[in-house]
């Protein structure tokens, strides 16, 4: 297993600007050119959406429980991290893969090595 660096402040992000990454996975970064105020209402209903679903799974609510995860999605497409990526060079996304199995390898080495 890859070390981890360990870090107080905010998760390492590639090079490029198209993750984060979070226990040594690659997760999609919120796009880069979204209206700040857009972003914020994302968030809020993406905050929104995640203490839905910590309600409905503690009333057993499945109904609400499958509301409160569409809304979850929903707010994430909308960020851009679901969904087709927003970059448009062509590069495959790498969402949710280990760096160290991506051509993101040698620097995520190399910032873990620094972190250490």
């Amino acid at each position: 297993m890859a070390a981890r660096p360990n870090r107080a402040g905010p998760p390492l992000e590639t090079p490029d600007g198209r993750y984060i990454v979070v226990r040594g996975r690659l997760w999609r970064r919120t796009r880069p050119d979204l209206d700040p105020a857009r972003r914020e209402a994302l968030v809020a209903a993406l905050m929104d959406g995640r203490r839905a679903v910590k309600t409905a799974k503690a009333a057993g609510d499945g109904g609400a429980l499958a509301q409160a995860r569409a809304a979850v999605d929903a707010a994430k497409h909308g960020l851009g991290e679901r969904g087709p990526v927003w970059w448009t060079d062509g590069t495959p996304d790498l969402n949710r893969h280990m760096a160290r199995n991506t051509p993101y390898a040698d620097w995520y080495a190399e910032a873990v090595g620094a972190a250490g």
